[in-house]
């Protein structure tokens, strides 16, 4: 697996770097948010940990930026330990936070549970079974990692994609918050409800605008797999 670590401190990323390698990873390093889009134009990594603040585009532009064209997974990298800082990174398309100062080991293992997410499904003893969920006019290829309302392809950040499936597998069942995490976040962390909020809202704007939305809220319950 290819991680591009883009932080302006010389130091953190010479840790982080190390500790990724010694565990068998590639490592690119960008001090600058322009020079992390121009890395992962050319080199086109598996991963992205993003600091927040830097110089040139700060993280949260980059992260804008990256998922105008990919839905690459990224773990983001912060000093400062507030909720909102939390929910906008999160909102913007993050996958994991963590903050400073971390153990790399933590840091590492965020990494990789994020990495499962992205390429791992329930159905992985099914091999020679093409991975493919629908209902109505909702279709999720976990395959090839896309998902689709109608023939409208909605592109989906890896964490988007777990909640979507969750609800997809068991339709007309109401998830709790802590239960859509799960499907979410398997072997990960604990995460806030407002934090499984954040992405359900970002799925529902992103399948809005391609003409419906497979999530329905049950106030004070949860949510379920809506009309499609």
């Amino acid at each position: 697996m290819k991680v591009l670590i883009v932080d302006d401190d010389a130091h953190i990323r010479e840790v982080i770097a190390f500790t990724l390698e010694q565990a068998g990873l590639r490592v690119l390093e960008a001090a600058d948010g322009r020079r992390a889009l121009e890395l992962f134009e050319r080199e086109q990594p598996d991963l992205v940990v993003l600091d927040i603040v830097m110089p040139e585009l700060d993280g949260t532009e980059v992260c804008r930026a990256l998922r105008r064209r990919s839905s690459v997974p990224i773990v983001f990298l912060s000093s400062r330990d507030d909720e909102l800082d939390r929910i906008l990174g999160l909102e913007l398309g993050g996958d994991d936070y963590v903050t400073k100062p971390f153990s790399p080991r933590e840091l590492l293992a965020r990494i990789r549970a994020v990495a499962r997410r992205a390429r791992a499904d329930p159905a992985e003893d099914r091999p020679s079974e093409r991975r493919v969920l629908r209902h109505g006019r909702l279709t999720l290829d976990l395959d090839q990692y896309k998902a689709f309302w109608g023939e409208h392809e909605v592109v989906l950040t890896v964490t988007e994609l777990g909640v979507v499936r969750t609800l997809l597998e068991q339709p007309g069942k109401v998830f709790s918050r802590d239960e859509l995490m799960d499907g979410a976040y398997p072997s990960s962390t604990v995460v806030a409800d407002r934090t499984i909020d954040s992405h359900v809202r970002r799925v529902r704007a992103k399948f809005r605008a391609a003409g419906g939305d497979p999530v329905e809220t049950v106030h004070g319950a949860g949510y379920k797999l809506g009309s499609c």
